[in-house]
């Protein structure tokens, strides 16, 4: 991975969510720092700075695989690669304190076919973490990640993270999912074989680390059995071969049925779980190994006997034979039956109460049944090896199917979706249009109780890219944008969708600017972050993009953030520059009168019902922009109390009555004073989205100079840019009046 450093360290990480990331010892602080949230539940190990070099990391990776040159392995000129790979490479090393053999190759990760979700917009979309506390609880993951297999988990994941751009790949997926909707029996029969599978991939590489033990082996053998199952099934339905997808997973299944059969013979059904204490080889696998454990057995039945045959030998009845690890086996006789002890006894231990004896034939056997033993555990041992050695030869094969497997249980997994919750089947195409017909939200239609709401969307880069979305807080904006990109990802990763029916343009990206956070660590304020994100949007953004912007400019002066929101419109909508499909959710209804003046725009609207009780939210999309914004009753369904509610409606009524804050400015306080025995002299509101700031003057005092000024404005025949720029200057001539 090389380029933007900081966002693709992000992003692989919350795509990839490994256990453990190595850094440069140097750097550490660094990453702490910046990538943020990314780390959370990832070990970070610091790692000396010279083993990152590119020119000792190349050297070491050469002579690792025995190569003359990287450029093979897609390296060429990639020193940031080529110094992560070979530090890796180095710390592995260190770590096994051997060369790692089983590492038989290296991939350059290449992101151009794949559409490209970075960190903001993962975490924004709750993709794979939720924004309340990280974890995986109501996620686009979690929703569709009901795979049966730890390999199928893999696979759903990487879908997730990397959707597709050829619509010919697509569509291949698509048809394998389409088949499993279709096939209740067929989704029946694998899901009872892939139940089974273990985790092929993870039991092959602790193998090729030198650990693993024989319950891996077993594993592995119950994994590899099923595959004949998997066969069975395909012989038994043979229209999945008509499903090119489903015949090309087909072919990389490999039953390795020599290998299964080779440990069916070799490990026993319930090995113990260390290697070392033996128990883990089958009767009949080992001549030598039968021939040591029958002497043993029978060296062992000889001692169960002997207790019995001394106490009738010497006639002494309370005569035992025992064993402890420190004096082996013996025979225990009590003081007062010494008398009767044979002189072939020999004393080996004298006790409170009793005297503990050997003879030689004891003795003989003893040492047998130790050596017999260890020679077993160290036979079993070196079989173990063997049989590990046997499977690693088969690694390669091994993988491939492991990697089949995962591919097949998340085409099963989504096609079981797709039954289940209704899902469609996109079509995905290289036009400029999306087009969702009844389009939900894939999470939020599984949480609710009172019934989702779908709604329908169409845009292109051409007369409709810009769409501006206005309407209440609470009343479903944030929903509809997210439901919009879900659907996206789901169909370009090859699943079908939650709608009655879409239509998706191919998407090269998606970018979302979503929400308001800070980022102490670093320094940055909210207006900061959410800057940095538009700028990354209009810096990266192409005209295949899909964008979505959820308020912007909030973060600063009502002015300066409907002036930065205006720009930003007329940026992205301009084909010369972007022309990217947008949708902008936003309280600024200044910009719904952009439908007309620039090319591209059109307003839409989250529909409500008013009534006398309060506000009714639809939850339906519809065209044209919004009246109002109902922030007042929004506050009061949110628990504001009932006097603050009052005097907003009685100051917004009063504005909105005279069609003039500076008229109603003196109106609102004298009856804020009179309603509250003294009043504010300065009142705030956020009607439709816009702070308004009340100053009005007092009977008596001093009149603003600069009120007939903006009396004497032509605000009829003046453009919105026009008003912006006196605006600036009239705070600039107030500024540096405050200053002198």
């Amino acid at each position: 991975m090389e380029g933007d450093l900081l966002e693709g360290i992000r992003s692989e990480l919350m795509k990839y969510g490994p256990r453990e990331v190595l850094v440069p010892r140097s750097q550490r602080r660094w990453v702490e720092e910046n990538v943020g949230e990314a780390l959370k539940g990832i070990t970070i190990t610091d790692w000396p700075d010279h083993l990152f070099l590119p020119e000792g990391s190349e050297e070491r990776l050469k002579a690792h695989f025995s190569v003359l040159s990287l450029d093979g392995f897609g390296l060429k000129g990639r020193r940031l690669a080529i110094g992560a790979a070979g530090a890796a490479l180095a710390y592995v090393n260190e770590t096994l304190m051997s060369s790692p053999t089983h590492i038989g190759e290296i991939r350059y990760l290449e992101s151009s076919g794949n559409m490209i979700l970075d960190s903001t917009t993962l975490r924004n979309l709750e993709i794979f973490r939720n924004l309340r506390d990280s974890s995986t609880s109501g996620t686009l993951f979690e929703l569709l990640n009901k795979t049966l297999t730890p390999m199928g988990t893999r696979a759903m994941r990487q879908a997730l993270s990397s959707p597709l751009l050829s619509p010919t790949q697509i569509d291949r997926r698509l048809d394998a999912v389409e088949y499993f909707r279709g096939h209740l029996f067929v989704r029946s029969d694998l899901k009872e074989v892939l139940k089974g599978v273990g985790d092929i991939e993870r039991t092959i590489s602790r193998l090729n680390l030198g650990g693993g033990s024989a319950r891996d082996l077993v594993s592995l053998r119950e994994s590899l059995r099923r595959m004949e199952s998997l066969g069975e099934i395909f012989e038994k339905n043979p229209e999945m071969l008509s499903v090119e997808l489903l015949a090309d997973l087909r072919g990389r299944i490999n039953p390795l049925s020599d290998l299964v059969e080779l440990l069916d013979r070799a490990i026993v059904e319930a090995p113990p779980a260390t290697v070392k204490e033996g128990g883990m080889i089958k009767e009949g696998f080992s001549e030598e190994l039968d021939g040591l454990k029958k002497a043993l057995k029978e060296a062992k039945e000889y001692l169960e006997t002997l207790e019995m045959r001394e106490r009738r030998r010497t006639g002494i009845k309370s005569l035992k034979v025992g064993f402890n690890k420190v004096f082996g086996y013996y025979i225990e006789v009590t003081r007062p039956n010494l008398h009767l002890v044979p002189k072939d006894y020999i004393r080996k231990q004298t006790l409170a109460s009793s005297e503990r004896f050997i003879t030689p034939e004891l003795k003989e056997k003893e040492s047998f049944i130790l050596n017999a033993q260890d020679k077993i555990e160290e036979l079993e041992y070196a079989l173990f090896r063997q049989l590990v050695e046997e499977v690693l030869k088969r690694s390669e094969e091994i993988y491939a199917t492991a990697r089949a497997i995962g591919e097949l249980d998340m085409l099963l997994t989504l096609g079981e979706l797709a039954a289940q919750y209704n899902y469609t089947r996109p079509r995905v195409d290289e036009s400029d249009e999306i087009v969702i017909k009844g389009g939900r939200h894939p999470v939020v239609e599984r949480i609710v109780e009172w019934g989702f709401v779908p709604n329908d969307l169409y845009i292109n880069t051409r007369q409709e890219r810009f769409i501006i979305l206005t309407g209440p807080n609470m009343s479903g904006k944030s929903t509809y944008m997210r439901q919009t990109a879900m659907i996206v990802i789901m169909a370009q990763m090859g699943s079908f969708v939650p709608a009655e029916e879409a239509r998706i343009g191919i998407v090269d990206r998606i970018f979302t600017r979503v929400g308001a956070y800070d980022d102490p660590v670093r320094g940055q304020s909210t207006f900061m972050v959410e800057m940095l994100e538009l700028a990354n949007i209009l810096r990266s953004a192409t005209e295949r993009s899909l964008i979505l912007l959820d308020e912007i400019g909030r973060g600063t002066s009502t002015f300066d953030g409907m002036a930065i929101a205006w720009a930003a419109v007329e940026y992205l909508a301009d084909k010369r520059k972007i022309g990217a499909r947008t949708i902008f959710a936003t309280h600024y209804h200044h910009l719904t009168e952009l439908e007309g003046m620039v090319e591209g725009v059109v307003n839409y609207h989250v529909a409500v019902k008013e009534k006398e009780e309060g506000v009714v939210f639809l939850r339906k999309v519809r065209r044209g922009p919004s009246s109002r914004s109902y922030g007042i009753e929004v506050a009061k369904l949110a628990g504001v109390p009932e006097e603050v509610v009052r005097r907003a409606s009685e100051i917004l009524s009063e504005i909105e009555r005279r069609d003039s804050l500076k008229e109603a400015a003196p109106e609102i306080a004298i009856n804020g004073k009179r309603g509250r025995g003294g009043g504010e002299r300065r009142g705030f509101r956020r009607g439709g989205g816009v702070q308004t700031i009340l100053f009005p003057y007092e009977a008596g005092e001093e009149e603003n100079p600069y009120i007939e000024e903006i009396l004497s404005l032509d605000l009829e025949n003046m453009t919105p840019f026009k008003a912006l720029e006196y605006l600036y200057s009239l705070k600039k001539r107030l500024e540096d009046e405050r200053k002198g």
